[in-house]
């Protein structure tokens, strides 16, 4: 078994080979975030991207009633963004400082997207508001048939800005149903997230999700590291390039890839029928 290092709002363990299982841990307040939070998930996922014992995650939150309720929305305003602001200062001043502070918040939450390894996030119980952001991160999302889901951010009053309005529209195949549930902030279930594809399982608990997930990142750590590490990077780039301009990235990623020891063992395997072992990336 890997050994992590301790962090304060997060649990990291591992529950099978290669396997990384983060937990969001803040039940008291139903995991919702503020900005040591956000900050502490960039180191997170940062260590994790390039720790040669980790091939595949799980991301989910500690407790039974929430995965994350978004944003501790009373932290924030005491000690967030706006609160800092001086009101002396003038409007142009404000604004940087402003843009500043959202920027850094994206990066922290896009770690999760950045992640050379695969994440698995299980959603379960109340994934509300930032919850989404850091969903539409993930590369394979499970969960929970109680999960309550919402875009929450126009009930307190802004437009979400941490990137559910840019990456949900690319995840789902209905812009309609992704302007309906950001619009209206209402909240939407486990069905309706399976029937428009926000969510590749449904399970009946929170207990069986991550049962379902760890089994599932098992399975991508049994597999060449190269190989599915390389699969994200390139389907990554494939959603925000055109078609051609993904081609080409392809061709030049595989130039190195392809010279990979682990397509002979892997090919090797296929013949013999036997289960092959590949080297750490």
């Amino acid at each position: 078994m890997a050994a992590h290092p301790t962090y304060k709002y997060f649990l990291v363990s591992t529950p099978a080979p290669f396997v990384a299982h983060v937990q969001i841990n803040r039940p008291d307040k139903l995991n919702a975030f503020f900005e040591a939070m956000w900050l502490e998930m960039k180191t997170v996922f940062d260590t994790l991207s390039y720790s040669p014992e980790v091939r595949a995650i799980v991301l989910s939150g500690v407790g039974d009633r929430a995965f994350t309720a978004g944003l501790d929305v009373q932290a924030a305003s005491q000690s967030g963004i706006l609160a800092k602001q001086a009101e002396s200062m003038d409007v142009a001043r404000k604004a940087q400082g402003i843009k500043r502070h959202v920027e850094e918040f994206q990066a922290c939450v896009a770690s999760v997207e950045k992640c050379e390894k695969p994440v698995i996030c299980v959603l379960h119980g109340f994934s509300l508001g930032l919850a989404l952001d850091i969903a539409t991160c993930a590369d394979v999302r499970f969960c929970s048939s109680d999960v309550k889901l919402a875009v929450k951010e126009v009930d307190i009053g802004l437009a979400a800005d941490i990137g559910t309005l840019t990456r949900l529209p690319k995840i789902v195949g209905s812009f309609s149903w992704v302007k309906d549930v950001a619009l209206s902030a209402r909240v939407f279930g486990a069905e309706e997230a399976f029937r428009v594809g926000l969510v590749s399982q449904v399970l009946e608990s929170k207990e069986k999700a991550v049962d379902a997930a760890t089994k599932y990142a098992s399975l991508l750590a049994s597999k060449s590291p190269v190989a599915v590490q390389g699969t994200k990077e390139l389907l990554n780039h494939a959603r925000d390039h055109t078609v051609s301009d993904s081609l080409r990235y392809t061709g030049v990623w595989n130039s190195a890839g392809i010279q990979t020891d682990d397509i002979t063992k892997a090919m090797l395997s296929g013949l013999k029928k036997t289960k092959p072992t590949f080297a750490k990336l």
